[in-house]
């Protein structure tokens, strides 16, 4: 599943021993603060899609550990060449005074990123900075896609309700379980 979501950059200054610790428990080497630029990004979050599906809480909590120490790509290529930057902790942010589609409170999985500051990163450093550089996408599988008009399991049972779709006034959508 790919969701779209917005990158925040610029958090080097906030560089704690702590972020340096989990960062190089990562590397090969101890790194340095000033080798290092790192940054935020929003991985998923529990709202209803583009494609009528959400993850659920429970499915972000679970998700955050997973995250930890996957690296970022462009463009979905798998290859080494591609690899820009990796996750070094996440955590999940709740927004209590915001409600989702389906009601609930608003919450998102944020990943904090780093990359190491070389002459081939400056102009990638530059992009985030400048906003250019700011969505992201994430892979993941999930064990249950439940509907939320019935609650069938749509991978392993499936259910005639078409996500998107109104039924009863009810927006179809599948609740993503079991990351």
């Amino acid at each position: 599943m790919n969701i779209i979501k917005e990158a925040q950059g610029g958090e080097s200054a906030a560089l704690s021993a702590g972020d340096l610790e989990l960062i190089g428990g990562l590397a090969r080497r101890p790194l340095k603060p000033e080798e290092v630029y790192t940054f935020s990004v929003r991985l998923c979050d529990n709202e209803i899609d583009r494609d009528f599906e959400r993850f659920t809480t429970g499915t972000l909590e679970e998700l955050a550990p997973m995250f930890v120490g996957k690296c970022g790509i462009f463009d979905h290529r798998w290859s080494a060449q591609g690899q820009a930057a990796r996750i070094y902790k996440t955590k999940v942010v709740r927004e209590p005074q915001r409600l989702t589609r389906a009601g609930d409170e608003y919450c998102w999985l944020k990943g904090f990123a780093y990359m190491m500051r070389t002459d081939s990163t400056k102009d990638l450093i530059a992009e985030i900075e400048g906003g250019i550089k700011k969505e992201v996408s994430v892979g993941c599988a999930v064990r249950h896609s439940i509907c939320s008009v019935c609650g069938a399991d749509r991978i392993a049972a499936g259910c005639g309700h078409q996500k998107g779709q109104e039924y009863g006034g009810q927006l179809c959508y599948a609740a993503l379980e079991g990351a």
